[in-house]
């Protein structure tokens, strides 16, 4: 059921799909609308969209095929889309507009200006970097030719409270000749602005002054007594002391919730656990967090697959000291070492709990058939459901 506020309902385009975060993340907004076509190639995020949304017009087709006759057709209101990130990740190629996954957001740009019914809002997501590329220049280039007003942000969820970082770039643009009461030209905003501010700096200003105040907060060990900072920090795992102090003040970060309230109470968690030869081949890379803890890390396609770099992972031993087991594993075989490891009893966050920390509510399910390697892999190229709906407020305010 679509969101019904007492409005009109706005007809919502949504491009990439996927498991269906937008269309979510539409519902949260409570802004009347409807979304009158969605559109994604990828089959087994088809399967969870159409098990969530089954009332939605799903179209299994390359967006590029799509002619201008149907998009006119569909006498949109909104775009919602979130197009490949593979051409502008930093670990990737940085292939941008020569990347051919690029194709299919250069033909909306293509069309854009051709449609019969210009619409009134886009909203678009898209990972770090994103921000710095042609491909980015040529968007803003055709909205402004538009008629569009923009405003664009890198925005994590640590900033609606969640303990995840997943800093991604978004942008919202209305069409309109007044700017955005909020909207600071050449800017990137770093927070979420207050919706009827009347200082279009104030954003940026206040981001700066954050970002000064935690570098003067003191440092509490979230696993641990001993405070943490600079060179007398006591270095265990593959951290520098910068980092590790840094995870100790989003740890006393109270305006952030505790990870417990995220977990799963029920089910069996035995499949999470990691496996030995990953324990030991990967112990001093983990990211370790408990349930008391006020953070975690960006969790990506390739959780539960692979360790590094893909996601943290959870101590439930909370009475284990995780200082004290790493530091006495020096000099030990790897048996011996094991045994240590084990103590903490480690595990994967399940694919609820992600999807919990993305801000997908109990209802949003999967198929049967969708494997939990599946799950891992479409929660880690989906987006955060909270984040969204909160800028689609700000951009449809007058509603």
């Amino acid at each position: 059921m679509e969101a019904r506020c007492g409005a009109a309902a706005l007809r919502v385009l949504e491009l990439y799909s996927g498991v269906g975060g937008l269309h979510q993340a539409l519902r949260e907004s409570c802004v009347p609308a409807q979304v009158v076509a969605a559109i994604d190639v990828n089959t087994v995020a088809n399967e969870v969209y159409k098990y969530n949304f089954p009332h939605t017009q799903l179209l299994a087709k390359t967006i590029e095929g799509i002619p201008l006759e149907e998009f006119n057709r569909w006498s949109f209101d909104m775009i919602l889309m979130s197009p490949p990130c593979q051409p502008f990740t930093r670990i990737g190629l940085q292939g941008d507009v020569t990347d051919a996954r690029t194709n299919s957001f250069l033909y909306i740009l293509n069309i854009l200006p051709r449609l019969q019914k210009m619409p009134k809002y886009i909203l678009l997501e898209n990972v770090k970097g994103f921000e710095v590329s042609s491909t980015r220049d040529l968007m803003i280039q055709t909205i402004e030719n538009c008629g569009f007003q923009y405003q664009e942000f890198l925005l994590s969820p640590t900033s609606l409270g969640i303990p995840n970082s997943r800093l991604r770039y978004f942008l919202i643009a209305k069409l309109q000749s007044e700017p955005f009461p909020f909207q600071a030209p050449g800017q990137v905003l770093m927070e979420f602005p207050k919706i009827g501010s009347k200082n279009p700096q104030k954003c940026a200003i206040d981001a700066e002054k954050r970002i000064e105040e935690k570098k003067n907060e003191p440092s509490i060990l979230c696993a641990g007594s001993t405070p943490c900072s600079g060179k007398e920090a006591i270095l265990f795992k593959l951290e520098t002391a910068e980092e590790i102090d840094r995870k100790h003040q989003q740890d006393s970060d109270l305006s952030v919730q505790m990870l417990k309230d995220f977990l799963e109470v029920d089910g069996d968690r035995k499949p999470y656990f990691l496996p030995p030869k990953s324990l030991l081949r990967y112990a001093l890379l983990l990211d370790i967090v408990r349930p008391t803890c006020r953070r975690s890390t960006c969790f990506t396609k390739g959780y539960g697959s692979y360790v590094e770099g893909t996601g943290s992972v959870l101590q439930t031993a909370e009475d284990v000291q995780i200082e004290t087991v790493y530091k006495s594993l020096t000099n030990l075989s790897q048996e011996e070492k094991l045994m240590k490891l084990l103590m903490l009893k480690l595990r994967y966050f399940t694919p609820r709990e992600i999807a919990n920390l993305l801000g997908f509510p109990p209802q949003f399910g999967f198929p049967e058939k969708i494997t939990v390697k599946q799950q891992y892999r479409l929660l880690g190229n989906s987006l955060n459901v909270r984040v969204v709906a909160k800028l689609i407020q700000i951009l449809c305010e007058q509603l």
